[in-house]
């Protein structure tokens, strides 16, 4: 059987979770192809070997209507795997169905309406605003994921055949079955990888390394951990970013406020990431107290969990349940409480790297890409009931 997973945008976040939905499903025997289209330069993520990607570009309405006619024709799998709520996936996935009749799964990842200030968001124009963001060349409702065709998306949730979520918010908010953010454990394993040597290919010898392993966002905290940085003020302390942000000058604004503490790195394949997380010390996961960040499972936690890291986060959301105790919680928007906890990590490393030890343990037993591949197989198998 043939599952198409749809994505609302491969130049966007959506892409790492269809990958990884696409890993689990070959781990089950299923061929896996992730389609969707593609609104900005490149995509997002570089996709890990054996998962074929077919990227249509996407425009704006009315071009989008072509678009969507190619990208219609390009879901032919036996299930249809919609990766968000949006009219760019959920949409097209759920015109397919009446086309076709073939079951839909929608995963949803994030809770998209938090974007725009979650349930507070209304769209009233009058008419005038109305015709401009209809007919204008940059009228707002040309774009195809305008937080409007979401909230229209969010009410259709229920024509789903079966919907995954990961994390206990999302779960509420939208039922479903819970399916974690989870990491191949066997490609992530630690004792492939000498950190030192790791250091030293990319850069990093000679200091004590936090990393952020991803995009940096203004609810992500990064600014926390650089307030930390200043103050505690040690010159052998650095923070790597991998990949960096693709939405916006965010990361130049850090550079140029904090980039005596920053070593940037660049996007690398998955199969490259567990030599690039084997450099780190510590992998720090500094979400603030937002609705994004509540709704949310970060992928960096399980990063640095499977590759036996020591792991700095906050009270935020599922992470101290993520955890489980293994890990090092401070409270959200608390520089001094990090800058404090980065100390205490260093001053007690190999009580930490224990630590970082039974992370990866807890990693393999609810993490992995093995533990949610029964879940899967299970919706897949009720779905044909």
């Amino acid at each position: 059987m043939k599952v198409s997973l749809v994505v609302s945008d491969l130049s966007g976040g959506g892409a790492i979770r269809a990958f990884l939905l696409a890993q689990v499903l070959i781990e089950l025997n299923y061929e896996a192809e992730v389609v969707g289209f593609q609104f900005g330069k490149e995509l997002y993520a570089i996709p890990p070997r054996g998962i074929p990607v077919c990227a249509i570009p996407g425009k704006n309405y009315p071009g989008f209507l072509m678009d969507a006619q190619k990208l219609l024709k390009k879901i032919d799998g036996d299930i249809i795997y919609a990766v968000k709520p949006k009219l760019t996936s959920f949409g097209l996935s759920l015109l397919k169905k009446l086309d076709t009749r073939r079951p839909v799964i929608l995963d949803i990842d994030d809770w998209e309406l938090s974007w725009f200030g979650g349930d507070e968001w209304k769209y009233r124009p009058d008419f005038k605003q109305l015709y401009r963001d209809i007919l204008k060349k940059n009228g707002q409702l040309r774009e195809p994921d305008h937080p409007l065709y979401v909230k229209w998306m969010e009410s259709l949730v229920s024509r789903a055949d079966a919907v995954t979520v990961d994390t206990e918010f999302l779960k509420q908010r939208f039922g479903g079955v819970y399916l974690p953010n989870g990491k191949d454990t066997e490609m992530f394993d630690p004792a492939k990888y000498n950190p030192e040597l790791s250091r030293q290919r990319y850069g990093l010898s000679g200091y004590k390394i936090l990393m952020f392993p991803g995009s940096p966002r203004p609810h992500k905290g990064v600014e926390d951990v650089l307030m930390a940085l200043e103050q505690l003020n040690e010159p052998d302390l650095r923070l790597a970013i991998v990949g960096g942000s693709p939405y916006d000058d965010y990361d130049d604004r850090l550079m140029q406020q904090w980039g005596r503490w920053i070593v940037k790195l660049p996007r690398f394949p998955v199969e490259t990431m567990p030599s690039v997380v084997a450099a780190a010390h510590v992998i720090v996961v500094p979400q603030r107290e937002t609705m994004t960040a509540v709704a949310q499972f970060p992928l960096k936690l399980t990063d640095g969990m499977a590759m036996a890291k020591p792991v700095l986060s906050t009270r935020v959301g599922d992470i101290p349940a993520i955890l489980g105790g293994t890990g090092y919680l401070v409270e959200p928007n608390s520089p001094a409480q990090i800058s404090q906890k980065i100390q205490w990590i260093f001053q007690n490393l190999t009580a930490a790297n224990f630590q970082g030890m039974k992370a990866r343990e807890r990693c393999v037993e609810k993490y992995s890409i093995q533990t949610m591949a029964p879940i899967l197989s299970d919706i897949i198998s009720g779905m044909s009931r």
